[in-house]
């Protein structure tokens, strides 16, 4: 009875050495080196990110300054471009309702592209 148990108490231990010690010397076979590791794409190149309205509305405006006339109002689901940037307003043109003026870019702006190298 206890040769059994010191039997199966081995077999036991030994494999599960086994794949420990296989396991170690396949990741360290498995570590890229500098010379073939892939290179890394800068994200400098890439197209900038699109403008977005970041709350559910914003006043178009038919200057830049927030107490010029209102022309319209940007919703979240319209479509819009922009043509130029003056300081914090961008002049935009909503393509859902044909409206054209000043928007605050406090509140219309491009997400951050995050690059990790």
């Amino acid at each position: 009875m206890r040769s059994t148990r010191i039997a199966v108490s081995a077999a036991l231990l030994g494999t599960l050495a086994l794949p420990a010690l296989s396991a170690t010397s396949a990741s360290a076979a498995a570590v890229p080196t500098a010379a073939t590791a892939a290179p890394a794409v800068s994200c400098q190149y890439l197209p900038p990110l699109p403008y977005e309205v970041r709350t559910s509305a914003v006043t178009i405006r038919s200057k830049a300054s927030s107490s010029s006339t209102a022309q319209g109002v940007l919703y979240k689901s319209h479509r819009f471009s922009v043509a130029k940037k003056s300081g914090n307003w961008l002049y935009i043109t909503d393509k859902t309702t044909g409206v054209k003026g000043w928007v605050s870019g406090t509140y219309v702006y491009r997400d951050v592209r995050m690059c990790l190298d």
